[in-house]
């Protein structure tokens, strides 16, 4: 068996023609989230994968074997939800309000502009419909949101060329600042972003909006 404990996010850095001769691994999400596993590349080799704790391998990740080989991570289809609202009888706002339902359970959710995918739960997907939703079946790739804190070594694909660190390039070093009173740069606002941990309450808004939920046809679609 091959060890593999090096992912390159999105292969970003290595030459296209690298890329199109590279193996691949289809992986669903179940694998994915996790930083060991075990997988079959597609020329039939073993690999052990060993990444650092709390990596989630997104599709398009590329695995460094240790032999220097590359191994192309695509994201498997598998059994998920796929929530729209519903044009007639609901808007598209009512995606933001499952979202948030969803979250504040803890669901994996994929956010996509006009959608939201989720793994398999009726009892969800009962929830869903009676909110205005259209919930139906699918089998598709599914790469939900990583969490607030993001991953360790994984920035998303995003590389927009800036680190965030909130320094913007000055430093208040030019000027003395002393003008009686303490200018100690808390601007009366904590800048720790903390991560969105507190949770606000559950609201239910009582969806109720007098009429009986029917509307005279099926979401399941």
């Amino acid at each position: 068996m091959l060890t593999a404990n090096k992912l390159m996010p999105q292969g970003r850095g290595l030459a296209p023609v690298l890329l199109k001769r590279a193996a691949t691994v289809e992986l669903d999400w179940d694998v994915r989230q996790k930083s060991r596993f075990d997988a079959t590349d597609s020329q039939g080799r073993q690999l052990g994968v060993f990444l650092p704790r709390g990596t989630l391998v997104r599709g398009g990740d590329v695995l460094v074997v240790e032999d220097g080989t590359l191994v192309k991570v695509l994201a498997a289809p598998q059994p998920v939800l796929v929530i729209t609202h519903c044009s007639e009888h609901g808007t598209p706002f009512d995606l933001t309000r499952a979202a948030y339902h969803l979250g504040n359970r803890h669901v994996p959710i994929e956010l996509q502009p006009d959608h939201l995918k989720i793994e398999p739960d009726h009892v969800l997907a009962d929830m869903l419909r009676s909110q205005h939703l259209i919930v139906r079946e699918a089998s598709m790739a599914f790469e939900p949101e990583g969490g607030a804190y993001g991953t360790q070594g994984h920035q998303h694909a995003h590389g927009h060329g800036h680190d965030h660190a909130h320094d913007h390039g000055h430093e208040h070093g030019d000027h003395d600042h002393n003008h009686g009173h303490d200018h100690a740069h808390d601007h009366g606002h904590d800048q720790s972003h903390g991560s969105g941990t507190a949770k606000a309450p559950v609201q239910d808004h009582g969806h109720d909006h007098g009429h009986p939920h029917d509307h005279g046809h099926d979401h399941s679609h």
